[in-house]
């Protein structure tokens, strides 16, 4: 028995890249996958290609049972369609995996409306728009009686989670996709659903200017630290029956490392600062330096890009 027999899953932006990579791990594992991509460029322009008919080539190929879509995920409609016909196609849907993403790269000085508006749309929405639609058929399906084992797999990244210059609308989406994580973690739990995100320290077509400013090397060896599918293997187990006890978590990917990351905390007793009954604001520069020694956060040397 493979480890995803007889599900179903949507995976968006699966033409191409880390999107691919998952397409392709599900379904060497027994899943049914619908690849969905617009097979748009990295920055959102069109393309006239479709990638996600390739993937589905390619599992078949193996003997796997795939099926392209080409539907936005910016598209409410759209997004509620692909829910039914998966349904209405295959009986059932068991997992969506969230990796559909743009970018549009500049300092905050040279970021237009139009830039931070399309990233926003694509990484935040597009993972939203999915997700509701998926997790209104689950809640139905549960109230019906049925057993359900839903898995939602968002993509955030080390962007969003540490922060990177020059990606204001893109790490600002990611950062938010960890958050609609954890909160879809806390509504969905009554129903079976469970929700988790990844994120992936890889090479792609959004990250290789980035990696290759970073002195990043290209691949030299048969196993490759960054190649986009060293984190497929774990968006298969998330996509998993076994993965039902974890939910509401944020798994970083680097290389052949899994790393769980934390979220915002204020209960270690040595990152507290307290005054008087109430904080005077002649008490707060003692408080901050206390919490951080003699120099704010952020004076340091700036970290390497966080891809």
């Amino acid at each position: 028995m493979g480890l995803l027999d007889g599900r179903v899953a949507i995976v968006t932006g699966g033409g191409r890249g880390i999107g691919r990579a998952h397409a392709l791990e599900l379904a060497a594992h027994g899943a049914t996958i619908v690849v969905n991509d617009l097979g748009v460029g990295v920055h959102g322009e069109a393309a006239t290609e479709s990638p996600a008919e390739a993937v589905v080539a390619e599992i078949a190929a193996t003997g796997g049972t795939a099926v392209a879509d080409g539907a936005s995920v910016t598209d409410w409609q759209g997004m509620r369609a692909l829910v039914a016909a998966t349904v209405e196609r295959f009986g059932r849907l068991d997992a969506v995996v969230n990796n559909a993403g743009i970018v549009r790269d500049r300092m905050i000085t040279s970021l237009e409306e139009d830039d931070w508006d399309a990233v926003i749309a694509v990484h935040l929405k597009g993972t939203f728009t999915l997700t509701k639609h998926a997790c209104d058929h689950w809640r139905a399906e549960a109230k019906r009686g049925s057993r359900v084992t839903g898995r939602i797999i968002n993509t955030s990244s080390g962007a969003g989670l540490l922060g990177n210059a020059g990606q204001a609308p893109y790490g600002t989406a990611k950062a938010a996709i960890a958050g609609l994580t954890i909160i879809t973690a806390l509504e969905m739990q009554r129903y079976g659903v469970t929700a988790n995100a990844v994120s992936p320290w890889a090479r792609t077509r959004m990250t290789e200017s980035l990696a290759a400013a970073a002195g990043e090397p290209a691949a030299t060896r048969a196993w490759d630290p960054l190649d986009p599918g060293n984190s497929s293997p774990v968006v298969a187990w998330l996509a998993s029956e076994d993965s039902g006890w974890l939910s509401g978590q944020v798994l970083r990917i680097s290389g052949n490392t899994i790393w769980r990351m934390l979220p915002w905390s204020v209960d270690e007793p040595g990152y507290r600062a307290q005054g008087g009954e109430r904080l005077q604001a002649t008490e707060v520069p003692a408080a901050v330096r206390s919490l951080y020694g003699t120099l704010p956060l952020g004076i340091a040397a700036a970290p390497a890009p966080r891809l």
